[in-house]
């Protein structure tokens, strides 16, 4: 994990990107790579500089920080976003394209280091995925802590509204990644998408039976409830099954 949290602090006001400039400076694991006054140039420099972090604006003009957000979610190593922004209404939106974190102005020391220690977690969780992924494990955070889920005990995976479920053997886990970046991190392992919002754990799969409209429910072992798989799936699904 590198020792500091590349920052990239955006703003469309300059006395406000220079005050989170000044408190992210006193920080000392904290270094500032740049700057931007707009959605573009962020863009821009964010594919330059390759920030760990966008401290973001919300309200900008032209291209406001939801706007510039889910454009850098698209880039192939994307940064975390932090949205900034004087009201608080903008927070489901800035949940939806996958925040790790808002920050309300004028900015609160604490919440600010809040806010870093966040940064830092998810960076270490996912420097031990890139290093557990050779033994088969999967790290996540939960409680502030770090747990090694092994990657063979996932039943199934569900995204019901901008909550991901991790649904183990013995346990759930509730992560903000989205379904689309663990389908990438599992893609090595027995994995399959049945449905715009599950992954199935093929070791796992019991029984496959026809519902209805060409549909199918697919049977888990350990568990009561049947997961449905959309028709545009079956067929994949059959071919991987049955090989």
């Amino acid at each position: 994990m590198p020792s500091n949290i590349r920052a990239l602090v955006v703003d469309d006001e300059r006395y406000a990107r220079e005050e989170l400039i000044f408190l992210l400076s006193r920080h000392p694991n904290v270094e500032i790579v740049g700057e931007a006054d707009s959605g573009d140039t962020a863009i821009m420099q964010a594919i330059r500089l390759q920030p760990d972090v966008v401290f973001l604006d919300v309200e900008m003009p032209k291209m406001n920080g939801i706007e510039v957000a889910a454009v850098l979610k698209e880039l192939k190593t994307p940064p975390q976003i932090v949205f900034a922004t004087a009201y608080p209404q903008f927070a489901a939106d800035a949940f939806r394209v996958n925040a790790i974190d808002y920050l309300l102005k004028p900015y609160e020391e604490d919440q600010l280091t809040q806010t870093l220690h966040r940064i830092k977690v998810k960076e270490t969780v996912e420097t031990a995925n890139d290093s557990l992924h050779q033994l088969g494990k999967l790290a996540m955070e939960k409680d502030g802590e770090i747990v090694y889920i092994p990657i063979n005990s996932i039943l199934y995976v569900c995204r019901e509204g901008s909550v991901t479920r991790i649904t183990t053997k013995k346990e759930v886990y509730e992560v903000k990644l989205t379904l689309k970046e663990l389908e990438k991190r599992l893609l090595p392992f027995s994995f399959y998408r049945i449905h715009k919002s599950y992954l199935v754990n093929l070791l796992h799969v019991s029984r496959l039976s026809p519902w209805f409209n060409g549909a199918y429910q697919l049977e888990i072992e350990g568990i009561p409830e049947k997961l449905s798989v959309s028709r545009n799936y079956v067929k994949g699904l059959r071919a991987t099954l049955e090989h």
